[in-house]
């Protein structure tokens, strides 16, 4: 049965309140003015009928440019990459193919929320390994034993959501080495992949040596170019494994996104200055909220990546973030989703006190939002 989750729940609340909505994770402005005007032209010139199964022909090859401009991988077009209705149906297009009854599929806690969702639609067992404030680096030793030879797939998010976290090579050549003795897939969900701080480089699994072969990268054009609506997501590694994928996907949206395909393609040639500029911008809006989050007595884990910032309200007397969440349109006019939302139940006691923010909104939402919370410390 459909439920209301903490996130609709908190987005209600803020409409129904007044209060900044920052708990879901969509910009309040356009992407570049390039990509929209490209989507534009699609739709003029008639491209407004189903695509090619995997994806038309010219947003697989910038897809293909993409991953050898930035990594140095070389991907053929029109094997090993498939176009998705975003990253959230790529991913379920692989654990379905992959993961048969039982399976065993590792993530990091806390993790995106559809995870676990699509893991039990596919009968496999979650197992998970723990991240904790305020760094929310994963422990190598706790990497290690989590993946066994009942270990079908290891999904890694990096940059992570919701902690903002970048995993360096170090700890990824371990995912990679355990992969091989235990022959499992490895699942690099990447979408944070551009939005980078403070130099903070990031790393493809795929990249780095005996991983491609049993690596599926997925990304999307959403967060990078702020089109979240269009749902235009992509994955690429080995053409057996991307065909398999394929196999599943014909079958859940079938193709999507027409106009925007192209559109999507227009963004990823752009130079990399503009990729620079979106991700200086998410780097000011971190920088502006992480401050006003300060100012209201709330201690933060600062991200090195993505959309979001983790506080803790236990500083204010707060011990249950959902509680502070339902609380704060009342206290400060402000909406966030409580970390522990993206845990299951052992790990959610340990993240309890914790809230997230977004910070992908335009500069004057995100002042007013801080001069809002700094009433908190008064309060």
């Amino acid at each position: 049965m459909p439920g209301t989750t903490i996130f609709a729940e908190m987005s209600a609340l803020a409409a129904s309140t007044g209060a900044i909505n920052l708990g879901q994770g969509f910009p309040d402005t356009d992407g570049p003015a390039e990509v929209l005007r490209a989507a534009q032209d699609a739709i003029a010139a008639g491209i407004n009928q189903y695509p090619p199964g995997r994806g038309t022909a010219v947003l697989r090859e910038a897809i293909a440019r993409h991953q050898r401009r930035w990594y140095g991988l070389e991907v053929d077009p029109d094997t090993e990459v498939l176009v998705t209705a975003g990253a959230t149906e790529a991913l379920a297009a692989v654990l379905l193919a992959f993961v048969d009854e039982g399976d065993e599929v590792v993530t990091l806690e806390p993790a995106y929320d559809a995870y676990g969702a699509i893991i039990a639609l596919a009968g496999g067992a979650h197992r998970t390994v723990p991240v904790d404030w305020p760094d929310f680096r994963p422990d190598a030793d706790r990497l290690r034993e989590a993946i066994t030879d009942r270990t079908r797939v290891i999904l890694l998010n990096t940059p992570h959501n919701p902690t903002g976290t970048v995993l360096d090579e170090a700890l990824l050549r371990v995912v990679v080495e355990a992969a091989e003795q235990h022959d499992a897939l490895i699942v690099a969900d990447e979408v944070y992949e551009h939005l980078l701080f403070d130099g903070v480089r990031h790393v493809p699994v795929a990249t780095l040596p005996g991983a491609w072969d049993r690596t599926i990268t997925i990304s999307s054009g959403g967060k990078t170019f702020s089109t979240t609506g269009w749902k235009i997501g992509w994955l690429t590694g080995p053409a057996e494994l991307v065909t398999a994928a394929l196999a599943v996907k014909q079958y859940l949206t079938y193709v999507n996104g027409a106009p925007f395909q192209p559109a999507i393609a227009a963004g990823l040639d752009l130079p990399d200055e503009v990729f620079g500029r979106i991700a200086s911008g998410l780097q000011a809006g971190r920088d502006a909220l992480v401050a006003g989050l300060g100012a209201a007595g709330l201690p933060v884990s600062v991200p090195q990546a993505g959309y979001f910032v983790i506080a803790d309200g236990a500083a204010l007397g707060f011990p249950d973030g959902a509680e502070l969440c339902r609380r704060l349109p009342e206290l400060a006019g402000v909406v966030g989703v409580p970390v522990s939302a993206f845990c299951r139940d052992e790990q959610a006691e340990r993240m309890r006190s914790l809230v997230r923010f977004a910070f992908c909104k335009s500069p004057a939402v995100l002042a007013e939002a801080s001069t809002r919370l700094a009433t908190l410390s008064a309060r």
